[in-house]
Order: C-alpha cells, then sequence, then structure tokens
C-alpha cells in the first residue's frame, strides 16, 4: 500500500463522503510501517460550523474498552494481577467471575447497566456495588455476550490496585508514555480540544459527556484519530501485550469477528489475524482497525450521520472487506426452535412464523436504548448459516439462535449480547428494563456507553447491531460457537 497515494486519496474523497452520507464531520488516520497520513471534513457541531480538523477529538466510545483492558494487563504483567483470580480477589464480595472472563465478555451477568453514580471519584465504588442486584443471565465462562459493566469493574480493579482514580491512571500509564498529547478522560479536558458534539437525526445531540460511572467501558473518552493510532502502533509493538490478540472465546454467526480476545476484536484475514474494536457514544462513533501482516492501522472517527457506509468504503481502501452475508435459498428453517420472545435490559423480541411459514423478527428496544433513540422494527429473516439467520430488513446484521431448553428450542438469541429465551408472551409493559429488576437507568439524554461502528446506537456498545467491517474468512478455532476456547482446548 502506498501511504502517500491513500492520503492524498483520503483528502480528496473524504468530504464528500461525508456530504454524500450526511456525516457532520469526520476525521481519518492511517499508519502503514510507521509512516501516517490524516485527512478530516465536515464540522464539529452543525449548530456551531466550527471546522472538523485532524486535531479534533472525538469519542471514541466502546474503543475505551481496549485501552481500559490496556491498564489491566500492566498490572498483570507486574505481578499486581492475575488473569485467572476470582475478581473478589481484587474486589472483595463481587458476584462469581475472574479476570479474565470479564475481559473476554464471557462472566455471565447482565452487562447494560448504565446507572450514574455521580460525577465524584467515587463513581465507580458505587457502580460495582450496584451490579449486586443485577440478574445472572449464565454460568461464568459459558459464552460470549457482550458485557459493557465488566469493563467499569475492570476500570474500579485499576483504581483499587494502582491506589488512583481510573482516570489519572489512564493517563500516567497509557497517554503521557505514548504520547498522546490530544486525549481527553472528561469534558474538562474535552473543552481545551476542538471538540466533536454528536448528532442524532441530524442535530447535535443535548449533552456531550456520558456517566463516568461507565467511564472504562466508553462513556467519555475524546481523542484525535492520531492519538488512537498511536495506541494501536504500541499493541504491535510491545510483544507483553501480544497476548491480548490471542482468541479466548469463539464467536457466533452473527457478522462480527471470529473470535474475542483479552478486549480486541479478532478478524481473519488473508496475511493472518487482525484485530480492532468499534465504538458509539450518543451521535459520535470510532472504529478501529489493525492489520499486523501488512502492518496497517486505520482509525475513522464521525460525528453522526449514516456513519456506516463511509466507514465501509474507507476501510475497503486500507484493509480487506468484510464479505457481506448473502442469504442462502436451501436454507430450511425450523421455526418452532426459534420461535418465541427474547428478554434483555433493552430489547424485547419476539420471532414467530406466519401461514406460509414465513419467519418474523419484531424488536421493540427498552430502557436506555429506547431513551438513546432505537427505533421498533420488523424484519423477515432468511436462512444464511445454520442457526444464524439474516434479517431482510437492510441494516440490520445476521442473529443467532443458541442453546436449547431440552425442548428443543433456542436459550438465547443472539446479536452480541445473548438475550434470554422467556416462555410465554410477556406482559404488554414490562418496564422500562424489561422486567429483569435493574438498578435504575438514567433519564433519556443522560450517560450510557456505546459497542462499535456498525453498531447501532449508543446503547449497542461494541454494538451488537450491524458492523461497520472486519469478516473475510471464518477459521474453526476449535470450539462451538459462543465458547471460550479455554474450554475447549484438547479440540484445537
Amino acid at each position: 500500500m502506498e501511504i502517500d497515494e491513500v492520503g492524498e486519496g483520503l483528502r480528496e474523497r473524504l468530504p464528500g463522503l461525508a456530504d454524500e452520507y450526511g456525516v457532520p464531520g469526520v476525521s481519518v488516520a492511517v499508519d502503514a510501517g510507521g509512516r501516517v497520513v490524516e485527512a478530516a471534513a465536515g464540522v464539529l457541531s452543525t449548530a456551531t460550523g466550527v471546522e472538523a480538523t485532524v486535531d479534533s477529538v472525538f469519542q471514541i466510545g466502546s474503543v475505551t474498552k481496549v485501552l481500559t483492558a490496556t491498564l489491566v494487563m500492566g498490572l498483570v504483567a507486574e505481578g499486581l494481577v492475575e488473569l485467572d483470580a476470582p475478581v473478589d480477589t481484587y474486589l472483595p464480595g463481587f458476584r462469581e467471575a475472574t479476570v479474565r472472563q470479564l475481559l473476554c465478555h464471557t462472566a455471565g451477568f447482565e452487562g447494560d447497566v448504565f446507572t450514574d453514580t455521580g460525577k465524584g471519584d467515587d463513581c465507580l465504588e458505587r457502580y460495582v456495588e450496584l451490579l449486586a442486584e443485577v440478574p445472572q443471565i449464565f454460568e461464568p465462562g459459558a459464552m460470549f455476550s457482550y458485557n459493557n459493566a465488566a469493563y467499569s469493574v475492570l476500570g474500579r480493579i485499576v483504581e483499587v490496585v494502582r491506589g488512583e482514580p481510573f482516570d489519572r491512571c489512564m493517563r500516567d500509564h497509557l497517554f503521557t508514555p505514548l504520547g498522546m498529547t490530544h486525549a481527553a478522560s472528561d469534558p474538562y479536558e474535552a473543552i481545551l480540544h476542538r471538540a466533536a458534539v454528536g448528532h442524532l437525526g441530524g442535530r447535535p445531540v443535548r449533552v456531550w459527556a456520558m456517566a463516568r460511572s461507565n467511564a472504562p467501558a466508553g462513556s467519555m473518552l475524546a481523542m484525535t484519530a492520531r492519538d488512537l493510532l498511536a495506541f494501536a502502533r504500541a499493541h504491535l509493538a510491545d510483544e507483553g501485550l501480544r497476548a491480548m490478540r490471542e482468541p479466548q472465546v469463539v464467536l457466533p454467526d452473527i457478522g462480527w469477528g471470529t473470535a474475542w480476545g483479552l478486549s480486541w476484536e479478532l478478524y481473519d484475514l488473508p496475511g493472518g489475524r487482525g484485530f480492532g474494536h468499534d465504538g458509539n457514544t450518543v451521535g459520535q462513533s470510532a472504529v478501529l482497525r489493525v492489520d499486523p501482516g501488512r502492518d496497517v492501522c486505520v482509525a475513522i472517527l464521525t460525528n453522526g450521520g449514516d456513519r456506516r457506509p463511509l466507514m465501509r468504503e474507507i476501510l475497503g481502501r486500507v484493509v480487506e472487506p468484510p464479505a457481506e452475508p448473502v442469504p442462502d435459498p436451501a436454507a430450511r428453517l425450523d421455526a418452532r426452535r426459534y420461535a418465541g420472545f427474547y428478554l434483555s435490559s433493552t430489547s424485547r423480541t419476539r420471532v414467530s412464523a406466519d401461514d406460509g411459514g414465513r419467519l418474523w423478527l419484531e424488536h421493540v428496544p427498552l430502557g436506555l436504548a429506547a431513551a438513546a433513540g432505537d427505533e421498533p422494527y420488523r424484519t423477515e429473516l432468511l436462512g444464511w448459516r445454520g442457526d444464524s439467520l439474516l434479517p431482510a430488513k437492510p441494516g440490520h446484521r445476521p442473529v443467532a439462535f443458541l442453546g436449547d431448553d431440552g425442548g428443543g428450542r433456542a436459550r438465547y438469541l443472539h446479536t452480541g449480547r445473548a438475550d434470554s429465551a422467556r416462555p410465554g408472551e410477556p406482559e404488554p409493559d414490562p418496564g422500562p428494563d424489561g422486567g429483569l429488576g435493574m438498578p435504575p437507568s438514567p433519564p433519556r439524554g443522560a450517560a450510557t456507553p456505546g459497542p462499535d461502528p456498525g453498531r447501532v446506537s449508543a446503547a449497542a456498545s461494541a454494538d451488537p447491531a450491524g458492523r461497520a467491517g472486519g469478516r473475510s474468512r471464518r477459521r474453526n478455532w476449535g470450539c462451538a460457537p459462543g465458547r471460550a476456547v479455554a474450554d475447549c482446548r484438547d479440540r484445537r
């Protein structure tokens, strides 16, 4: 790849792409072999008209999780934390889970907990205490289910072991050593830079930062695309961090990567394993991709609009574009296995068959997802790969039906998070959390982290629905989808 040509192409094409897809502002940086090119286009806010530049900071959402994990791995390297130690070794009284399970989203407890516990240095301590109330969805280590709350717990471990607030640990152990001069942990730091404002429905959002209690999961951190690549480059250069790229759990076929490492999402590329992460906050999105085989990294930051096709086009010019899933017309759908109601704290989904044998999915956002602007939708489901089906409605990624209730029906509807099957039809209004008895979520417009571009909303932080890119060929890591690699090593 000729990096100078890439830079020239970005500078020429980016303004048109932003205009074509209604993206108010965008910043892109590409690193090839240590040489970096950058480009930016649009505005930071349509209300102010301030120009977006390569020195502008955008929120990176759930990409923050990889930085949090890197802080944890620093503690591991120093012998202060053990990956397979119970979490209550460091946080006495915490529920059953290991540090490793928190890092690779297999801890099994409800992960969409966005309760605002204040702006003080005790916010993570108070937040972790609330998690005693949340339900356990499955046994720790049994499967993958994206978990925002787990990363706030990891942030609290960093605080306790270091004896300093999480934000200070981030700056002292990552920003300063890596020369990340345009990285802001909170609004008070972001205001010192040209800071992007998120947009929903074409308008600037009315809040900039989300709850500090979710900061380790991705509710606040903002930086330039250049600084995000400095972080990615450190992962290529530091052999001590290579373990974070080793597969820990195989992902179901849901249009994401092939496996998850210690925070990194893993992809199979022609030159070997690639890695990355996506992130959303309210109205802002980020994507980071690294191709070690070609020594290439790319970061894309946006503040609204239809960012997914824009991101796909840019990624396709730098790393191998993902193969778009195509329905299998020969697939036979087992309506009895799939039909039913599936519930989480952020959605209620009904899957049913019509008289003609066609399968339909009806999705209703709850709680934070509804507050963040997610819309209900109905779509036909089409056959794809085994128990992974494709929504016919554009803009939605594959869903997987996992497990068995003992009667031949699926136990989980998996979209990145595992939504539990609920027998019978739920009450018409089970409440903002789906009747799960969750701690209260913040009011509309308040904080919550949001998985990764391609993810549809702030509530979908690594983003369970719709990804910006990543899949090429699926390699079999020797495990059933969703199973922890450690549980399947005898079959590798």
